[in-house]
């Protein structure tokens, strides 16, 4: 590859990850759309116009376009909780739905440096990401590009081929749509980094222990639980209670919880012992929202795919 060409576009393949991320909702496909970017941008190498674009508006627009081109026909990604009424059974049957292309967390180990990180963290909420999902491809297109982005209408008019007035409606319709979708705790700001460490370290060692009451006491009134791939989730203390003796019941009580990090929020992988007891097998990994008044959400994920896009390892030997 030309190396002055490299050393232009990839100073952004990090930031066109997450952009690619945003449409899509899978790390997965994200990079495989980068790719492609790189690719297109290659080939378009010679009729780059400087004096039109910068390389990033270019890279964007390459990016862009081809989001949109894989959205094309595709069903929207969604967590459970955007799919159906939240149950009451905390016996209802765990049985995965292998057909829905489920949302998935986004690793911050690939989000860069911490200040990087920090800038993010209000756009890439994986609540927030959940309900871009439910816009209309082209609308969540203008909302990153004008919201989160903030490129001028213009811009974002040349970049889509359309015209300025089309992308504020779009962007008014986006607005709009979103503010239906989006869940009350994404707009309710979180406590401080301390704050939010120490509860999660509260929640691990309640869970390593297997106390419910322990659990209970750190979530909020509407507590959120989710586990895709199962199309199942649960809101409030009781149900969300009720669920963990029920795993508890299922899984043994001897646990072990690894921090991590996802969507700038904070995240556990949990390993539970496994059937010959030689050692701790990894079961899920859970992202939280966190409010001032305790942990809102937690959304579990068992996807080898997420796992494997965390770099999570299999098995963990026993203490």
């Amino acid at each position: 590859m030309d190396e002055d060409f490299e050393a232009r576009v990839e100073p952004y393949r990090r930031e066109l990850l997450v952009h690619c991320y945003r449409m899509l909702g899978a790390v997965h496909e994200a990079e495989d759309l980068v790719q492609e970017t790189m690719l297109r941008a290659w080939r378009a190498r010679e009729r780059y116009d400087a004096g039109r674009a910068s390389v990033r508006t270019w890279l964007y627009r390459i990016a862009t376009n081809a989001c949109l081109t894989a959205l094309e026909g595709r069903s929207r990604r969604p967590l459970p909780s955007g799919l159906c009424a939240p149950s009451d059974d905390p016996y209802a049957p765990l049985a995965p739905s292998l057909d829905v292309p489920w949302l998935q967390p986004f690793p911050d180990a690939l989000l860069g440096d911490p200040a990087e990180r920090a800038v993010r963290r209000g756009s890439l909420r994986l609540a927030l990401i959940a309900a871009m999902q439910a816009l209309p491809p082209k609308q969540r297109a203008v909302l990153i590009l004008r919201d989160v982005l903030e490129f001028p209408a213009a811009d974002v008019a040349e970049l889509l081929e359309t015209t300025p007035a089309a992308v504020n409606s779009a962007l008014q319709r986006a607005r709009a749509g979103l503010e239906e979708a989006a869940p009350v705790e994404d707009r309710i700001a979180e406590p401080d980094d301390g704050a939010v460490d120490a509860l999660v370290d509260r929640y691990i060692r309640s869970f390593e222990a297997a106390d419910v009451a322990g659990l209970v006491a750190l979530l909020t009134e509407d507590a959120v639980l989710e586990m895709p791939p199962v199309p199942l989730w649960y809101r409030g203390r009781d149900a969300y209670g009720r669920f963990m003796e029920r795993l508890f019941a299922m899984r043994d009580t001897d646990w072990r919880m690894v921090r991590t990090a996802a969507n700038a929020q904070p995240a556990v992988a949990a390993y539970h012992r496994d059937d010959d007891g030689g050692g701790l097998v990894l079961h899920t990994l859970q992202v939280f929202s966190v409010r001032p008044d305790g942990l809102a959400r937690n959304v579990v994920f068992q996807d080898a795919r997420v796992f494997a896009a965390f770099e999570l390892p299999p098995r963990l030997e026993a203490r």
